[in-house]
């Protein structure tokens, strides 16, 4: 894989916050379809089905998109390209009250492993794709369905999330149980799984549900403090989670 263009950027906003990218001559960020907010002078929109000029053959870059589209992103790529020989900016706005996330994949092993439809912009040379559910009791009940959103590379991208962000590392072996709809993202190396909820009492009338995220380090993780269920159908339960990857929320 190329070597991801090397971006600057700043936060701006809230509860309802956008990223400024700012551009060297040369340089691209891509972003989810309908992400932009503005861009400069001198920047171009290109949409295509391989940003990173990776070849394949056609048949490759249609399977290539129609992952894309399994994980949450739209079919083509959509990707801002400074033409310019000046430093320009392009600005993508979150679509739901919620937090961006910056994260370096240098830092987290080169791959996170993240919600559907996180991702919401990235340096050129970044891959996203589709990390399936391995467990069958994690697609139906972990509140993401079968399909999660496997961001590979060594720049920055920039996840979307509901309320604020907690981030955390998990010692070897440590466990955290968390609600379903909580999940954002983790490095690979944190196993996945859900578990029911001890006690009908509990299940039934707790207020959490019937199942629980179970997250084993080790690994960093991140998660959101307004569950997932209250912007996108597609979580809270079995058919919930599994008719999510047919959504374009």
């Amino acid at each position: 894989m190329p070597r991801a263009d090397e971006i600057d950027y700043r936060l701006i906003g809230d509860d309802l916050q956008a990223v400024i990218v700012t551009l060297d001559p040369g340089e691209a960020v891509t972003a989810e379809a309908g992400a932009m907010m503005y861009m400069d002078d001198g920047v171009r929109l290109i949409t295509t089905l391989d940003a990173n000029n990776q070849g394949g053959g056609l048949f490759g870059k249609l399977m290539t998109g129609a992952k894309r589209v399994l994980s949450g992103d739209s079919f083509m790529i959509t990707l801002f390209v400074n033409e310019s020989t000046r430093r320009r900016d392009v600005a993508f706005a979150s679509p739901f009250p919620g937090k961006i996330q910056p994260v370096d994949l240098t830092d987290w092993g080169g791959t996170i492993i993240a919600q559907r439809d996180a991702f919401l912009a990235g340096a050129r040379g970044l891959d996203v794709s589709i990390a399936l559910q391995r467990k069958l009791g994690a697609g139906f009940f972990g509140g993401e369905g079968f399909i999660l959103q496997r961001i590979t590379g060594d720049g920055l991208a920039f996840l979307h999330a509901s309320g604020t962000l907690v981030q955390r590392d998990l010692a070897p072996g440590e466990v955290l149980r968390v609600d379903t709809g909580c999940f954002v993202a983790m490095q690979p190396s944190v196993q996945y799984d859900i578990e029911m909820v001890s006690g009908v009492k509990t299940a039934l009338f707790g207020g959490e549900g019937l199942f629980l995220v179970r997250l084993t380090g080790p690994g960093r993780i991140v998660l959101q403090t307004t569950p997932r269920a209250a912007h996108s159908s597609g979580s809270g339960g079995p058919l919930g989670s599994l008719g999510g990857i047919f959504n374009d929320e």
